[in-house]
């Protein structure tokens, strides 16, 4: 049995093997982000609103190191990072073994036409908007999901 968060912080009993049958095939998430303001709205806005299970990586070194352990359902991966970037650590982590399949979004200030199909042409199924509406980024995240189902 499976429990998840609805919007209200009420516990709802998903029972096992019905939750793809429902469409919630989408439970772990991986956030790739190294501003800590940042993180803590993304951690309410996952977690307590959308009802995901998140690990929050600081940094793309920290999401290899991670990864495997946490198998992940999605990628969240912030484009601008010291270090390694949201395009270089979505590199790494798709070269590790099993894991060169994980979807991945980017989320990024930079949403010009050019950028977003540069951004998908690197194997993001989308990219989404910084900032972000805390309120609605789980519901954004679930819709880019439902169409790579499609």
């Amino acid at each position: 049995m499976l429990c998840r968060y609805n919007t209200n912080s009420v516990i709802t009993n998903i029972p096992k093997g019905l939750e793809k049958e429902m469409g919630h095939d989408l439970n772990k998430v991986l956030y790739v982000e190294d501003e800590k303001d940042i993180q803590t709205v993304a951690r309410v806005a996952l977690e307590m609103v959308g009802g995901f299970e998140l690990k929050i990586c600081s940094s793309g070194k920290e999401a290899l190191a991670e990864v495997e352990a946490f198998a992940p359902d999605l990628l969240l991966l912030d484009v601008m990072m010291p270090g390694m970037d949201g395009p270089e650590t979505l590199k790494g982590i798709r070269a590790l073994p099993n894991m060169a399949n994980i979807p991945a979004i980017f989320m990024t200030a930079k949403v010009q036409p050019q950028e977003v199909a540069h951004f998908k042409s690197l194997g993001a199924l989308d990219v989404l908007p910084k900032p972000f509406e805390a309120m609605k980024l789980a519901s954004q995240i679930r819709d880019i999901w439902a169409q790579k189902a499609v």
